[in-house]
């Protein structure tokens, strides 16, 4: 492609020399096929509890929203978002990557579990901008009614989800 390209702009064309290979290191054993996934017989509880516990960081949310303890849902809202982010981080390289890899044949369970990933990705993305929303704080009457609607809508796709990961989803961990 670079022979042709100085070809078109009048410069001589280089021979071609075939690309260095790096050496081997010592101590270092070829690549080789991808390995399996592990199962890990406590991954799901750990899961559900991670559920209990982003569900009771959010009701503490609405909890100060009720008090009117306005300047503590900044703080909540990053500590929210940071415990969600860990929890998704954990779904997607060890349940995800698991299930997918053992369900690679089972063409109807791999598209649920893919839709699973796709639907949790938008998920994460509307609480991750409603936390940004508001994080600076919450100022005035607008902002507040603003938030309160935007509390109520994440919440409930929160409630909806981890209901359906638990009781279509996790189910299909199993060892293979």
């Amino acid at each position: 492609m670079l022979d042709l390209f100085r070809r078109i702009i009048g410069k001589d064309a280089k021979p071609a020399t075939p690309p260095a290979t790096a050496p081997a290191r010592l101590g270092t054993t070829p690549a080789g096929p991808p390995r399996a996934p592990i199962y890990d017989s406590g991954l799901v509880s750990s899961l559900k509890h991670d559920h209990h516990e982003l569900v009771e960081l959010f009701e503490q949310i609405g909890r100060g929203f009720e008090h009117g303890r306005f300047g503590e849902i900044p703080s909540k809202l990053v500590a929210f978002k940071t415990r969600l982010e860990a929890h998704l981080l954990t779904e997607n390289v060890r349940f995800y990557n698991y299930v997918e890899f053992t369900l690679r044949d089972d063409s109807e369970n791999l598209a649920l579990i893919r839709d699973f990933r796709r639907e949790m990705n938008t998920i994460a993305r509307g609480v991750i901008d409603f936390v940004k929303k508001y994080q600076a704080g919450i100022n005035s009457e607008l902002a507040r009614q603003s938030f309160l609607a935007d509390y109520r809508a994440v919440g409930g796709l929160l409630v909806q989800r981890i209901q359906r990961e638990e009781g279509n989803l996790y189910p299909l961990y199993m060892p293979s």
